[in-house]
């Protein structure tokens, strides 16, 4: 069970809380929860304060679930049960997994970046697999309360742990890398993702590269040596920079996007040499397997184990899936999207066969200058090659003007589902992208329904 190792008692003084109803302040504790429905027996049930629910008010249905805990800001009246109550129910949370971060033993390799974390995440996972019992951020719980919940998933079997780190502001980092302690650092990519926060790219990179002062003297930094600011990064550790480039010492060549979704490059590291055959399409899926690979030959493992790691990935989410139908080949990236990620998408669609057709929506977070970064999307697409750039959303006016002729501005999202079969054509090969909350995916999922002729 995870934080086994951790009693009642060293959770209170590790977080500076006071037992109530406790009878054995030596029983241990095991995952952190907030979702009262996933507690199982042994579980600390964390009750947040949120915009719409007090989880104050399920705790003694977590208890009841057999959670040995509750940590909570105030007791409310009836519970019966252990309850740690704390000024700060999230301060305490970080304060405890910290301290159990503390025991442990075990390489962990922090990712963070404005791009790509999760398929990293998932790529590193399946390399290190190879070798290793390995725990993994699940989805994408990576912020303030998904990394703590994280390390706390950490069980006596795992080898090495594989966390994800995603922040939006300044400090946030410190407060990731302070409870996860990585020993491996992984920089993706400094984008343009939550600018309306951090303003700029130098800002971006500030705040990603805050986890290097926590990690430790023999860790190690792996970094995109083709990203501009990433290159520039000065540290005592062990330092390699993958990319593409002829610096790099974890390097990309002999690139091959496959239409049927599947991506080929070699990887070179000294004398060393992989070729990598990933079940996924695009150009970001090239880095995805540099970074597994760079982390494989940190950590030791073989050609061969980096070569089976990268074969056995299995991206999550709307991620760069393609599906051929009788009419079109779409790419469904619908899960997110920033600038960057939608370049690298266009670029990407542009290497495959047919016309090219671009469904898009809005970034999100992308602060004052939004509007200009829209129609510079537009006009990218178009100078690229895209046949037909359409959007919707409060930016998408933008992106079609800033594709000119080829633009085609709609109101919301149903209204660009019903222009399908005028704007598509049989044989096209289409890109679906935008935010998260825009929602796009219902267009993904009408164009792989649409019959053409």
């Amino acid at each position: 069970m995870p934080l086994k190792t951790m009693t009642l008692s060293a959770a209170a003084a590790a977080c500076g809380g006071k037992l109530h109803n406790c009878p054995d302040p030596q029983q241990t504790i095991g995952r952190a929860v907030i979702d009262s429905r996933a507690v199982q027996p042994g579980d600390l049930f964390v009750a947040y304060r949120g915009e719409k629910t007090d989880g104050h008010r399920y705790i003694q249905t977590a208890l009841e679930k057999g959670a040995v805990c509750a940590l909570a800001e105030y007791l409310p009246e009836g519970t019966a049960g252990p309850v740690l109550l704390v000024k700060d129910v999230q301060n305490a949370l970080e304060r405890i997994c910290s301290a159990y971060r503390e025991t442990l033993r075990i390489p962990v390799i922090g990712i963070t970046g404005s791009v790509g974390k999760t398929t990293a995440k998932e790529m590193i996972a399946s390399v290190l697999s190879q070798r290793f019992r390995v725990l993994k951020t699940e989805g994408n719980l990576n912020n303030q309360i998904g990394v703590p919940m994280t390390v706390s998933r950490i069980e006596k079997e795992h080898e090495v742990a594989v966390v994800e780190m995603g922040i939006s502001d300044f400090g946030e980092m410190t407060a990731l890398a302070q409870i996860a302690k990585p020993t491996v650092a992984v920089f993706t990519v400094i984008g343009h993702a939550h600018l309306e926060f951090l303003h700029d790219l130098e800002g971006v990179f500030r705040a990603k590269t805050e986890m290097l002062r926590f990690l430790p003297a023999d860790g190690t930094v792996i970094c995109n040596g083709d990203d501009a600011l990433l290159k520039t990064i000065r540290c005592s550790q062990r330092l390699l920079r993958f990319g593409t480039g002829e610096d790099c010492e974890v390097r990309a060549d002999e690139i091959e996007l496959l239409p049927g979704g599947l991506t080929r490059c070699r990887i070179v590291c000294g004398d060393r040499v992989v070729r990598a055959e990933i079940p996924a399409f695009g150009n970001q899926m090239i880095y995805a397997a540099l970074e597994g690979a760079a982390v494989g030959f940190a950590l030791g493992l073989t050609e061969e184990e980096i070569h089976n790691g990268i074969a056995a990935f299995s991206n999550v989410g709307r991620r760069s899936a393609v599906t051929v139908t009788d009419s079109v080949m779409l790419i469904d990236d619908s899960y997110n999207a920033n600038p960057d990620s939608m370049r690298c998408a266009v670029d990407s669609l542009v290497q495959l066969p047919g016309r090219h057709v671009c469904l898009l929506s809005d970034m999100l977070e992308m602060g004052p200058e939004s509007a200009r970064m829209h129609r510079a999307l537009g006009a990218y697409a178009v100078e690229k090659g895209a046949a037909v750039v359409a959007a919707y959303g409060p930016f998408g006016r933008e992106i079609a003007a800033g594709a000119g002729e080829a633009g085609y501005y709609f109101e919301d999202r149903e209204h660009m589902i019903a222009a399908l079969p005028t704007l598509l054509k049989k044989g096209d090969t289409v890109l679906v992208k935008s935010s998260k909350g825009m929602q796009i995916g219902p267009v993904a999922d009408a164009v792989k329904e649409l019959e053409l002729t």
